[in-house]
């Protein structure tokens, strides 16, 4: 009979952990959590935040969220068109002075590669 009931018991047991390995947040969902979440949200319709929101960041245009109120720096790039295309993420995110010299977003960059490109994955699936 004990038997039995630890079977039972590691087939429950078992048959619950694939549900839990899809809770797990993705490398990337971790990045934005740790290094983008306390100023951004992601999600679809989402709120601003300190900064705007991020979901469909990949091809959208620089300064482009309605309502959200950009500094001159952003303002200019969105003048000129600029869109935030993978690339322009990566060397971004590495170093926020190399894209926007006088922008007032207080992150000094994510010097991770292996953590850039999860965030950069992450943020083209979110939109």
């Amino acid at each position: 009979m004990r038997r039995l009931a630890l079977t039972a018991a590691l087939l429950l047991v078992g048959s619950a952990l694939p549900a839990f390995a899809q809770d797990a947040p993705l490398p990337g969902q971790r990045v934005f959590r740790t290094q983008c979440g306390a100023c951004h949200t992601i999600e679809q319709g989402g709120r601003n935040g300190v900064g705007p929101n991020l979901h469909g960041i990949v091809g959208r245009p620089m300064g482009s969220i309605e309502g959200f109120r950009y500094s001159a720096n952003v303002r200019a790039e969105a003048e000129k068109h600029t869109v935030w295309t993978e690339e322009t993420l990566r060397i971004y995110i590495a170093n926020p002075k190399s894209i926007l010299p006088t922008g007032i977003m207080p992150y000094a960059g994510l010097r991770n590669p292996q953590q850039l490109d999860d965030l950069v994955a992450y943020l083209k699936t979110q939109g």
